[in-house]
């Protein structure tokens, strides 16, 4: 397959403190990549450089055939990388109707009413609130509406940063569902994760990240085959 996203010994990280070291991966278009670790490992802080939000200190990200290292990030928008944050980070008081169009912004303006239309089939519950204020949704409303945003965009690829995260386990099991569906359409897409059985069962490749540094790289089945690798880095 041909790689969307290459990332070559990435190096970066906060004022004086590294993050990041060495981090190499990719993402193939069509492909749907989980990225694994625990809190603190860097995950967000690799979507973050991989978006433009945080510099890049060494390495290159290549996206699309394009090098986009120290571009800025609204420049990575427009060319089709598109993250959707931890923590969903809608619009609170605007209407779910107002959120879908932000998403829109910078990408996807030609298309936006059949971009809409398109998120509204694929969740069915925003279309019945859409005149509601997003900030009086449930997590899981909430969680539809920060992927349909992003959606919005017309991603090449889609960066999903924890979307399982602070959903009850029924939610959890819908949320994955989603995200299976989504990858069905051709979609690519990083799952950064820390919801381990249920992102190895619908991604194509894992990297397992720590400290900065990835651990693991390969297909999910020879990662749940590896009792070290399942107890060092996984917990289970």
């Amino acid at each position: 397959m041909t790689p969307l996203l290459h990332v070559q010994a990435l190096h970066s990280g906060y004022g004086q403190v590294r993050i990041l070291r060495g981090i190499s991966l990719q993402v193939c278009k069509g492909e749907m990549v989980a990225l694994l670790g625990s809190n603190g490992a860097g995950k967000t802080t690799l979507n973050n450089t991989l978006c433009g939000l945080i510099k890049t200190r060494e390495g290159r990200i290549v996206f699309d055939d394009q090098e986009i290292s120290g571009l800025h990030y609204k420049e990575i928008v427009k060319r089709g990388l598109i993250q959707v944050p931890e923590g969903r980070k809608t619009f609170p008081n605007l209407s779910v109707f107002e959120n879908l169009q932000l998403g829109a912004y910078a990408r996807g303006t030609k298309n936006r009413e059949r971009n809409l239309e398109k998120v509204l089939g694929i969740f069915p519950r925003l279309k019945e609130r859409l005149a509601q204020l997003a900030g009086t949704m449930s997590g899981g409303e909430q969680q539809m509406l920060a992927i349909a945003r992003g959606l919005m965009a017309e991603p090449k690829l889609l960066i999903l940063d924890e979307p399982s995260l602070g959903l009850s386990p029924l939610l959890v099991q819908e949320m994955f569902e989603l995200i299976s569906a989504l990858k069905e359409t051709g979609l690519s897409i990083l799952l950064v994760e820390q919801n381990v059985a249920q992102s190895l069962e619908i991604a194509d490749r894992a990297y397992v990240l720590e400290n900065g540094d990835i651990r693991f790289a390969g297909l999910p089945a020879e990662l749940l085959k590896s009792d070290a690798m399942r107890q060092a880095y996984l917990g289970v």
